[in-house]
């Protein structure tokens, strides 16, 4: 079966004990065939050219500060993907480099796996954002697609408002500011209709900008799920919506 492609709005470590939102993901990912492997690209990890994580072991990056000791305590041993990395490398094209490291897996991959599928017994990859361009992203999804027919679910993991310089209120049911509801409820209609020139013309179309991204890696990941989808026009299942810490955590199905 097809895998879909998934935009995740992946959330701060203490994702994991919201019984919100951990429903709203499990619920998900019970509704999803089961993938045989992973490929997640975070809104953490930016690097040019394009980098493939570590397949054997998969280690955790604890790329946050702030939080209470037991989110450095968090473990998730997935297994490696090599298998998968070289089929990303294949994927590329002739002209691109495509590098290796033994970078592990950063919260925003990890905490939504946890959720999802917490035994830790499905191969993950993670691969860097070599970019931050939809066009460029909405390209690379494209080249990624092939994966899908594979049982590979592919997970651009960022989220759909991100202006924490101008949050004042940091707890979880704190109220949406109104740049956040407002870019929210653009986000939702336009992702609807299958605009994506509007959605890649965000930083002058949406309205709440630039504070609901006043830096835009954690919108950019939804392009490479919306490219990695059959028809980028076709408009998403929205299963998850809402707020968290007044950030829009909405997150699409793309078939």
């Amino acid at each position: 079966m097809r895998m879909p492609a998934l935009f995740l709005s992946h959330g701060a470590p203490p994702l994991a004990d919201d019984p919100t939102w951990t429903a709203q993901l499990r619920t998900l990912a019970a509704d999803l065939p089961r993938p045989k492997a992973i490929l997640v690209a975070s809104a953490h990890w930016e690097s040019a050219p394009l980098m493939l994580g570590a397949t054997s072991p998969v280690p955790l990056v604890y790329d946050f500060g702030g939080f209470a000791q037991k989110y450095y305590e968090v473990q998730y041993a997935a297994p490696g993907a090599p298998v998968l990395a070289e089929q990303v490398a294949a994927l590329m094209p002739d002209h691109q480099t495509v590098a290796r490291t033994d970078r592990g897996l950063d919260h925003g991959a990890y905490v939504p796996l946890t959720v999802m599928y917490p035994d830790a017994d499905i191969p993950v990859l993670q691969m860097s954002l070599p970019t931050l361009e939809p066009d460029e992203l909405l390209d690379l999804g494209r080249r990624l697609a092939p994966l899908r027919d594979e049982g590979v679910l592919i997970i651009g993991s960022g989220f759909t408002t991100h202006g924490l310089p101008f949050l004042r209120d940091w707890s979880p049911n704190a109220k949406a500011p109104g740049w956040s509801k407002e870019f929210d409820a653009w986000a939702a209609e336009t992702l609807a209709r299958g605009a994506v020139d509007e959605l890649a013309d965000f930083r002058d179309r949406a309205p709440g900008m630039p504070y609901a991204h006043p830096t835009i890696e954690h919108f950019a990941p939804m392009f490479l799920t919306l490219g990695a989808s059959e028809n980028p026009a076709n408009a998403p299942e929205q299963p998850i919506d809402g707020f968290w810490m007044g950030l829009a955590k909405r997150s699409f199905i793309a078939a």
